[in-house]
């Protein structure tokens, strides 16, 4: 083979100069771009071993990992090399990569973003739709950019589309506080922000207090953030508007900007109205990671809809959730924007029982012990309670095809599920302590602290 004889060619060649940086990292490429990653790696190591500060080397090695199935060590890599104004094209791609695998969509997105800007070359279709971002072709691009016609002063740009999109998306939700299990002071500290200023007008009125705010929700995914941002619509009867990234991001510039302005109209012109980001640390990342202007003007944007710079957002209730609050740029922490940052943690034994019970709601039942199952599950989030009930069913199922009788769930079903069903806490709660150690500028993160302590 060709690239075999290239290989042994650039062996050779070392052998006469080992320390010849270019050529050894000119092997590893050559290594990695055959597939041999593992004959790569021990050749970036070799090269770094020669010039520990070269990121080429280091996106190489990350590229070897990755090729490897090493994803926890490559993404270790490609987030210190995509992180910061000198961030490498290529290392953001190969990070969106990388955390697509893990299935963290908005970040990925948000890093395929970033890339492109940098690198417009690198824009690749498939993984766009992968992520969930729609680009429109280049010749609808070039035609709405040249469109004069106007229309209350906005040039049309996709403006329609956005609308019908918004329209589509309001909905009334049904569930309330009543259905969501534990959580009773994060409840409290939503009543006292969004419900009551809408139940009690009045009183707010009196002492001069705005209907509307926002609240930032962080903590461990699974453990209810979304759910809870519903049922809050459901408790004050408000519509519900859920922005995911791809209902804001574009390929094109200046396109996000507008999207998240007409969302926001929306949402004004709804009220009152709940308008819920989910992972908006992918729209409002920090800004000193961003090299291009482009994320920049996004988050900008953001920032001027939040003050309601151009109309008020008097009953406009925006809530936000993130699995990553340090990610997210500090001037979102501003009061009178997400002015509110609460910690969702796991559910404790006591919420954890009352999930349960929801969760086995309208199921065949014998005698369930919940509390005994809540002491068995200690760090499961809301989402793990729903994998076990699901996988205590499928076995339940299973049994009732095979003998074509139809038995209840037992307590002993649903222990069973417990043992095969991991946390997926811990992982979060990993990277957590050590920005609640190292990087708790203000005390943001004493509720981690806490809850770790306990």
């Amino acid at each position: 083979m060709l690239g075999d004889d290239a290989v042994q060619a650039l062996r050779d060649a070392l052998r006469l100069s080992p320390d010849n940086l270019p050529l050894r990292r000119h092997l590893a490429d050559t290594l990695l771009g055959t597939g041999q990653a593992e004959e790569a790696e021990s050749e970036y190591r070799l090269a770094l071993s020669l010039a520990p500060d070269d990121w080429r080397l280091k996106l190489g090695l990350a590229g070897a990992f990755a090729q490897q199935g090493k994803d926890g060590q490559a993404l270790v890599i490609v987030e210190t090399l995509s992180r910061g104004p000198e961030a490498s094209a290529r290392a953001c791609l190969l990070h969106a990569r990388l955390l697509l695998r893990t299935g963290e969509l908005a970040t990925a997105a948000l890093q395929y973003r970033r890339a492109v800007e940098l690198e417009p070359g690198l824009a690749d279709a498939d993984l766009a739709e992968r992520l969930g971002i729609r680009p429109r072709s280049r010749i609808d691009a070039a035609e709405h950019a040249t469109e004069s016609s106007i229309v209350d002063g906005k040039q049309r740009v996709g403006w329609e589309d956005v609308v019908d999109r918004a329209e589509a998306a309001i909905e009334r939700p049904t569930i309330t506080f009543r259905d969501v299990g534990g959580l009773e002071g994060l409840k409290d500290e939503i009543r006292i922000k969004v419900v009551h200023p809408l139940t009690h007008p009045e009183l707010y009125r009196a002492y001069g207090k705005p209907i509307g705010g926002g609240i930032l929700m962080y903590g461990p995914p699974g453990c209810g953030k979304t759910y809870l941002a519903r049922a809050t619509a459901g408790e004050v009867s408000a519509g519900f508007i859920a922005v995911g990234i791809s209902d804001v991001l574009d390929m094109w510039i200046g396109n996000s900007e507008r999207n998240l302005h007409d969302l926001f109209d929306r949402a004004r012109r709804s009220a009152p109205c709940v308008l819920f980001f989910d992972e908006v640390d992918a729209l409002g990342a920090s800004r000193a990671d961003m090299r291009r202007s482009g994320g920049r003007q996004l988050i900008n944007q953001f920032l001027a809809e939040l003050d309601g710079v151009e109309r008020s957002n008097n009953g406009v209730l925006i809530l936000a959730a993130t699995n990553a609050p340090w990610h997210l740029d500090a001037a979102f922490r501003r009061p009178g924007r997400f002015d509110r940052v609460l910690f969702v943690p796991p559910p404790d034994a006591e919420a954890r029982a009352a999930i349960l019970r929801i969760l086995c709601r309208g199921k065949p039942l014998s005698d369930i012990d919940f509390d005994h199952l809540a002491r068995k599950s200690d760090g499961f989030s809301g989402a793990d309670l729903k994998a076990l009930v699901d996988l205590a069913v499928e076995a339940k199922l299973r049994q009732a095809i095979k003998e074509g009788t139809l038995r209840p769930l037992t307590t002993q079903d649903l222990l069973s599920a417990v043992v095969a069903v991991r946390p997926s806490t811990r992982e979060w709660f990993s990277t957590a302590r050590n920005y609640a150690i190292y990087s708790n500028e203000g005390g943001v993160y004493d509720d981690i602290l806490k809850y770790l302590k306990r």
